[in-house]
């Protein structure tokens, strides 16, 4: 436990009703976001903002939240970087770009059978969803083709939903995504419209608004977050919570900057443990019903409490990321059975959740 949580710990322990007050401010939040609340951008600033020392009464009114959507469930997601680097675009946190020196490897799309040991893997590690991510401006007809291949052939044989993350898409891609068996299609917005254009100038926000359009017109539901820690204020991160939640977006991943050698942001990342959770709690509060996943960052930036942030998120991806080495699956499932919390394998409604225990560790493949 980092010294500072410590010390807020016993700060909460001796300050009385002082304490008893956050509590139930925090909770009185919760409650009115309960019966249909919309957290304002004051309170959402307010959270982020919130002292140490309330950190763990902020932590327990998100778990109402939480609890009220999915109980104690996790969902689990497995990623395949089915083709990295070689791509145009600026994006300045990520390590696949033009403009990035990481040493990465960089490979075309992958065949057909390593997708399909991609999805046999994400199945033994109890995913849910299985993210197929291409680095690329948008697909190529090649490409397109062969994800619509491969997709329903990955259905037929392993019980997982299916992400396709293939960057910007029209319309007509997005109705081939669908008519094939892809069930959501990420997109992140990364951070706000007005910050948007200090991380990437080969395409805009609107361009990105643009594709998640696309994609909820097809008839897939969205997946779409952002990464926290790039030189962003405060009213940036919250003003992308709320973007999120004016798209009706399902599943929101919440990234902290791994700041990568050789990319224009290296530099950044500058995050603490305790921030970072008052960022999930403030995703929970904005989004109350959609599935929050603690994503890439999560490591190196929540450290030790890492499993406090499951009182406000419910999904964590197993396993790694796209250029970048997680946490090992077993120190995963051993967090979430250690909170007493289930894996499930699909979002079901609070009230009919599955009694089963968590799953075994599975090893590495």
């Amino acid at each position: 436990m980092s010294g500072s949580l410590g010390a807020s710990m016993i700060n909460h322990a001796q300050s009385g009703s002082c304490s008893q007050d956050a509590a139930s401010r925090w909770r009185q939040l919760a409650d009115r976001v309960l019966g249909g609340h919309s957290l304002t951008e004051a309170e959402a600033l307010e959270i982020l903002a919130s002292p140490d020392d309330e950190l763990l009464d902020l932590m327990s009114a998100a778990y109402v939240l939480r609890r009220r959507a999915f109980g104690n469930t996790v969902q689990l997601y497995f990623l395949m970087n089915a083709k990295s680097g070689l791509c145009p675009e600026d994006c300045g946190y990520c390590s696949q770009s033009k403009v990035s020196d990481a040493e990465i490897p960089k490979y075309n799309l992958l065949n057909a059978q390593k997708l399909l040991d991609g999805a046999r893997v994400a199945a033994e590690r109890n995913a849910g969803t299985y993210c197929i991510v291409i680095s690329a401006r948008g697909p190529s007809e090649r490409e397109m083709n062969a994800i619509t291949t491969i997709v329903p052939q990955i259905k037929a044989k392993y019980d997982l939903n299916i992400c396709a993350c293939l960057g910007l898409l029209t319309p007509e891609q997005a109705d081939r995504l669908k008519a094939c068996g892809v069930d959501k299609v990420n997109h992140n917005l990364n951070t706000s419209d007005n910050f948007y254009s200090e991380i990437c100038s080969t395409h805009t926000f609107q361009d990105r608004l643009d594709t998640l359009k696309a994609v909820r017109s097809a008839g897939m539901e969205l997946c779409s977050g952002g990464i926290v820690g790039m030189g962003e204020t405060q009213t940036d991160v919250v003003q992308m919570a709320f973007a999120l939640r004016d798209l009706g977006v399902e599943s929101i991943p919440v990234n902290f900057l791994n700041p990568i050698q050789g990319t224009p942001l290296s530099g950044e990342g500058k995050l603490n443990p305790r921030y970072c959770l008052k960022v999930l709690a403030m995703f929970r509060f904005a989004n109350p019903n959609s599935e929050i996943r603690i994503a890439g960052g999560r490591e190196i930036h929540l450290r030790s409490l890492q499993p406090l942030g499951l009182y406000a998120a419910n999904s964590v991806f197993v396993g790694d990321y796209l250029t970048t080495r997680g946490q090992a699956p077993e120190a995963d499932y051993r967090m979430i059975e250690d909170l007493g919390f289930i894996v499930t394998q699909h979002e079901e409604p609070a009230g009919q959740l599955r009694t089963a225990e968590p799953h075994a560790a599975v090893s590495e493949t």
